[in-house]
């Protein structure tokens, strides 16, 4: 049981005047309310309405927070919305007597009231006209909404907790509260000396129930061992923040086993930070860390006393981080450099990237650590070597140059660079031949996952991968933002909102008819209007980059709708094959770019 204080009748009072559902009653009918409501104290973890139970009372928020959640078709378990103080959930089986559709648990420590079936009847004949209406527009909202796994916009208690004795945890813990919000808005609560004693323990229960009301967001910091100070700091906390020393054991420890086994963890979201030295050049894999603990939503590497990584972990917390995406488009694809310089200069942060065929090597480049100016100059020498053609019986080029320089614009610090140990999340997108779907490259080699999102089906031999085939994703989506959107929210489906996502298409439909009394194209056709230097028929490669693009053009509107920010630079006039260009096709989507942005209402993005 939960040593919660209980609420007194004027902070009931201020909580029901809080909620969407009872805000508006005059204040006799708030009095015929509270004198009906039920107090109770509820444990981080205690199940609060079952699924399928028969609906016989609503529960209204006090204090705490509660998790509505589901046991999947898989039997995984769905995270849904949170609940805060002053919210309510079962109004509608209340009213319906219909079985409950979800679990909601405890996410903390909480405070709720009830409201039963004899009080919704003697709320009824107190007055029958107001409390009708406003359970009958709590229903209207009811069924006017279906409910998805979504998250707060913004994490109320986090919880710092290191698996192991880590190094620069202090600074991490002080660059994360300056990095969440100004003065006053963000509290920390952390131990006097090394070890918490049980003072610290009473003065952190006071400063919590008093910086809870004011400030928007509290940061506990853990000890690495299941102390009663971390027991405090887990039950408290919506969202668990574990921190490991990169070079550490993978493997899970005694006390993380523990921990887990506390009650309401598994409700709560998880992320894990591993902490580098400051001058580290590129981090390791995460992938072993992910072995143990499939409830994490993301692994983040962040280097000591870096101040960008430690602002990108409070973006990503609170729900405002920001993916760019990077369309396919051939030498059209440089104007990409462009944008990402305007928004560099409107300091918009980029914390995820992603990227289809061209865009997905410049966005190699780019979270490798060079500069714009750099990217240009390497894949253009890049582009220079050209390719060589080979017996077609796979493809029309033999795709071993493309290989081979590839593979070197992705080695970097001494060896080939895997795109799961990169300071900026990264991923490609490819078009799975075998399966007929999008593949989502984010782990192994990085020049694998750059060449799959670079060989055009016809054109270039298909990439293998886990026993399927992988080809220029344009061929179902050239830019993909809905794994980006996915990203965003890691394994919870989030409305939009949390988080944003720019798009950027270079991809031109670029006009392909001929006359209207043609019956048939072929070579001679195309070598006499080649000979009049006629170019209106299409070559070979025209055809097949129309028919790899396809995809991503018919449902371009599908892009844009999924899509917070879209950008289309003007390169029409530039070819597919104009790398010579590179430095003026930049440009263009710079001039562009900064027109766009300034129009742009920035606010989310600069949080």
């Amino acid at each position: 049981m939960s040593d919660t204080p209980l609420p007194s009748p004027e902070q009931l009072r201020q909580v029901l005047r809080s909620s969407p559902v009872f805000g508006a009653l005059p204040e006799p009918a708030l009095d015929a309310l509270q004198a009906q409501l039920h107090i109770q104290r509820l444990a981080a973890g205690e199940l609060v309405l079952r699924e399928g139970e028969l609906a016989d009372r609503l529960v209204v928020v006090v204090s705490g927070r509660l998790r509505v959640t589901r046991v999947g078709p898989q039997g995984e378990l769905q995270l849904f919305n949170e609940l805060g103080a002053g919210e309510c959930q079962g109004e509608a089986g209340l009213m319906l007597r219909q079985p409950r559709p979800a679990d909601v648990t405890a996410l903390r420590d909480s405070v709720v009231a009830w409201l039963d079936e004899a009080g919704f009847e003697a709320l009824l004949h107190h007055d029958p006209v107001l409390f009708n209406r406003v359970f009958s527009q709590a229903l209207v909202r009811y069924l006017r909404h279906t409910p998805k796994p979504v998250e707060a916009a913004r994490a109320q208690t986090i919880a710092l907790v290191p698996l192991l004795p880590t190094e620069g945890l202090q600074e991490l813990a002080l660059a994360l509260q300056a990095a969440l919000g100004p003065a006053g808005q963000v509290r920390l609560l952390q131990p006097e000396g090394q070890q918490a004693s049980e003072v610290d323990l009473v003065q952190a229960m006071r400063r919590f129930d008093q910086w809870e009301l004011s400030a928007e967001v509290l940061l506990i910091r853990a000890e690495p061992q299941l102390s009663a100070w971390t027991r405090f700091a887990v039950r408290q906390a919506d969202q668990i923040v574990f921190v490991a020393p990169a070079s550490g054991s993978p493997l899970m420890g005694a006390f993380e086993r523990k921990l887990r086994e506390e009650p309401g963890f598994h409700y709560k979201r998880q992320q894990l930070v591993l902490l580098n030295p400051a001058g580290m050049v590129l981090p390791g894999s995460q992938r072993p860390w992910w072995q143990e603990r499939a409830e994490l939503e993301r692994v983040l590497p962040l280097r000591q006393s870096h101040l960008g990584d430690a602002a990108r972990l409070a973006r990503f917390l609170t729900g405002h981080a920001v993916g760019v995406v990077l369309g396919g488009g051939g030498a059209r694809g440089f104007a990409h450099l462009g944008v990402l310089k305007a928004l560099q200069e409107a300091g918009v942060p980029i914390d995820l990237l992603g990227g289809n065929s061209m865009g997905a090597l410049i966005g190699s480049q780019y979270v490798l650590g060079y500069s714009l100016d750099a990217i240009r100059e390497r894949i253009q020498a890049f582009a220079a070597a050209g390719e060589r053609p080979t017996l077609p019986m796979v493809s029309l080029l033999s795709g071993r140059r493309m290989e081979q320089g590839i593979r070197r614009l992705c080695h970097h610090g001494g060896h080939d660079a895997l795109i799961d140990a990169l300071w900026l999340p990264f991923f490609t997108a490819a078009c799975n031949l075998s399966r007929a779907c999008t593949t989502v490259l984010d782990e192994g080699p990085l020049w694998r996952a750059v060449l799959a999102s670079n060989s055009p089906a016809g054109l270039l031999p298909p990439v293998p991968h886990r026993g399927d085939l992988l080809v220029d994703g344009a061929i179902l989506d050239n830019v993909p933002v809905e794994a980006m959107r996915r990203r965003l929210g890691a394994k919870l489906e989030r409305r939009r909102g949390n988080g944003s996502v720019i798009a950027i298409d270079v991809d031109v439909a670029e006009p392909m008819n001929v006359e209207p009394e043609m019956q048939r194209l072929g070579a001679g056709d195309k070598l006499r209007a080649t000979l009049r230097k006629d170019a209106a028929l299409p070559s070979i490669g025209q055809i097949l980059y129309r028919a790899g693009h396809i995809g991503g053009m018919v449902q371009r509107g599908r892009t844009l709708a999924q899509s917070d920010f879209y950008l289309e630079p003007p390169v029409a006039e530039f070819s597919l094959m104009a790398y010579k260009r590179a430095e003026e096709i930049a440009e263009r989507g710079y001039e562009y770019a900064v027109k766009q942005i300034a129009a742009w209402d920035k606010s989310q993005l600069l949080r």
